[in-house]
């Protein structure tokens, strides 16, 4: 089964990349989570099901992120 991770910014999406299987999917969601935040503006990121269903997400609230 193929796991799609999906990277959203404030307009939508990002990018994709797939992976040949959930756990390495999850895995690198939450391990570039903080870079691709910083980098490239990333607020979620999914891993969805070939057939479409989300297994995983994570969401960071943008609104507060510059906060002093």
């Amino acid at each position: 089964m193929v796991y799609t991770v999906i990277w959203y910014g404030r307009q939508g999406i990002v990018d994709k990349v797939i992976f040949d299987d959930e756990k390495t999917a999850k895995d690198h969601a939450t391990s570039m989570f903080q870079t691709r935040k910083g980098d490239d503006g990333i607020v979620s990121v999914e891993v969805r099901k070939d057939n479409g269903a989300v297994v995983f997400s994570h969401a960071e609230n943008y609104r507060n992120a510059n906060r002093t």
